[in-house]
């Protein structure tokens, strides 16, 4: 195989690659619907997308568990059953962790 044609392949791979990382990352509105973000109830690695700070933007780079500043889906309504928070918030929801186990 020629070097133009493998990197072509190189280039289309990466490229669909990072096209089907994007869609894991965003939730489309079909999988949203229902839904509602949850701040400080997601365990390490759990999150949604960007958090509260700005220090990452996608899913699964959290941290802290139960940091106030991550959020995941969570069915609408739930929320604050859980102990989490519709607004986000600084440090470590205890309250969360406790009902969490």
């Amino acid at each position: 195989m020629s070097d133009s044609k493998l990197s072509t392949l190189s280039l289309a791979a990466a490229v669909a690659g990072a096209v089907s990382m994007a869609a894991m990352t965003v939730p489309s509105t079909a999988s949203a619907a229902g839904k509602e973000k949850c701040y400080g109830v997601a365990k390490v690695g759990e999150n949604g997308c960007a958090n509260a700070a700005g220090t990452h933007s996608c899913a699964g780079q959290s941290t802290v568990a139960f940091d106030k500043g991550e959020w995941k889906l969570v069915a609408e309504g739930t929320c604050v059953e859980m102990g989490g928070n519709l607004e986000p918030g600084e440090g470590v929801n205890e309250e969360a962790k406790m009902k969490a186990g």
